[in-house]
């Protein structure tokens, strides 16, 4: 999936256009190094690219794996711009899997050895992984805009009036309701459905019809397809053997006898064998103690937004890394004013005149973004010598369908605020309140 969303990337012309035409990039904090590579940036591509086959095939796995890690993190790294829960989510998986005998059985590397045993504990901390993003974006819906107002799938729905049959649907109230509870519902409860054997194919099709859906009503890019590819991680192993099974027999008709994966028992042919191979016991330690770390933060990190005060959706401390997809409709307007701080002279600037259309839309309203560029503009426009001058935001949200309000604090220098200054103290008040997790 990943080799097919990386050329899909390529084609569309993006790499151009999100890491080339850009003059300023957004940065992580802490990760302000990592920039685009100018036109090696398509070398990157390309090399996570070629890591990813590779890893598909379990060929070179291990060197594999970790060279797609890097490059494909380093990808995510380069701008704030772009960021997307399927991309961490693809960073946080690549990451485990260095940690996991991924390529111990039917691979390049190894062939399809039926003495072969893979220990229970890799398959299962998979299942918790993908099971936590459906599940926290589950919890995250139990808020009262998702539920109460159907916010913001009220905003959405009525402009897909042109998809066919559903068009007309999607202007219906009811409709936004029954999308909005339908949603939080799955989320919940489909990942119990999948680990029960009785339900579990009647749960991947709802697997199926819900990502499709959802592919078809938002521009939400791989995501959908590469949920419905982690969701088969929750089949047993005798469901796998039968795709590996056919996968080999068509291998066996295409490629010589002496290919890797056609030597050794097929998938279905192995016996059952519940003792693992030798390993080494310290190496099996360290890999447990990786993931189980790993699958730790990856259980606790959502749950950061409590250590902040005011409301998540309108300060977004914490909403990034938390599951949190497609709970918010921000729209904004934002100017600059620069002070002199020697002459006084004012002038205003618009961000628009130094940014992309998608870097000033997601610019105007997130905060982290609304800072950064502010002490950016200082720089830009310091004399050769002379103190930093003064930013202040003109800056104007509206949250979910409410009224337009005042977003940063007109009367606070931008340049006396830092990435570890609370929020709420640079931001005005939510006039409003949303309750729930």
């Amino acid at each position: 999936m990943m080799a097919l969303s990386i050329l899909r990337f390529w084609w569309n012309g993006w790499i151009e256009k999100l890491y080339l035409q850009p003059t300023y990039f957004f940065s992580y904090r802490y990760f302000e190094w990592i920039k685009p590579l100018g036109d090696w940036t398509y070398g990157l591509f390309a090399v996570a690219f070629l890591s990813a086959v590779m890893v598909m095939l379990g060929w070179k796995y291990r060197l594999a794996i970790v060279v797609f890690f890097l490059s494909f993190t380093y990808i995510e790294l380069m701008d704030k711009t772009t960021y997307l829960n399927h991309y961490y989510f693809v960073s946080l998986l690549s990451f485990v899997l260095i940690w996991l005998p991924a390529a111990d059985y039917f691979s390049v590397d190894k062939g399809a050895d039926k003495s072969v045993s893979i220990p229970s504990w890799t398959i299962n901390s998979l299942k918790v992984f993908v099971g936590a993003v459906y599940f926290y974006a589950g919890l995250a819906k139990l808020n009262s805009d998702w539920l109460i107002e159907a916010q913001p799938l009220a905003i959405w729905l009525p402009a897909k009036y042109d998809i066919p049959l559903l068009g007309g649907l999607m202007q219906q109230a009811w409709v936004h309701f029954a999308f909005s509870w339908a949603g939080a519902a799955y989320d919940l409860f489909i990942v119990f459905f999948l680990l029960w054997r009785p339900t579990r194919p009647l749960a991947f099709v709802a697997v199926v019809v819900f990502h499709v859906l959802t592919r078809i009503l938002f521009p939400i890019g791989m995501f959908p397809y590469i949920m419905i590819v982690s969701a088969l991680v929750f089949f047993g192993a005798d469901f796998h053997d039968r795709l590996l099974n056919m996968m080999v027999s068509i291998w066996r008709k295409i490629t010589p006898t002496t290919s890797p994966l056609s030597r050794g028992a097929g998938p279905g042919e192995r016996e059952t064998n519940n003792k693992a191979r030798p390993q080494d016991a310290k190496k099996v330690n360290w890999s447990k103690a990786v993931v189980y770390t790993v699958l730790a933060l990856h259980l606790v990190l959502p749950w950061r937004y409590l250590a902040y005060p005011g409301e998540l959706f309108w300060t977004e401390e914490g909403y990034r890394f938390s599951w949190r997809v497609m709970l918010m409709e921000k729209a904004g307007y934002l100017n600059y004013k620069i002070v002199d701080p020697v002459s006084g002279k004012r002038s205003v600037i618009n961000p628009a005149d130094y940014l992309t259309a998608f870097q000033n839309k997601q610019l105007a309203t997130q905060p982290d973004f609304i800072l950064e560029f502010a002490h950016h503009l200082a720089v830009l426009h310091q004399k050769e010598g002379g103190p930093l001058p003064a930013v202040y935001a003109e800056s104007y949200v509206a949250l979910n369908g409410r009224g337009s309000q005042v977003y940063v604090n007109p009367d606070i220098n931008l340049i006396d605020i830092t990435q570890a200054t609370p929020r709420t103290e640079w931001l005005m008040p939510f006039e409003d309140e949303i309750y729930g997790l």
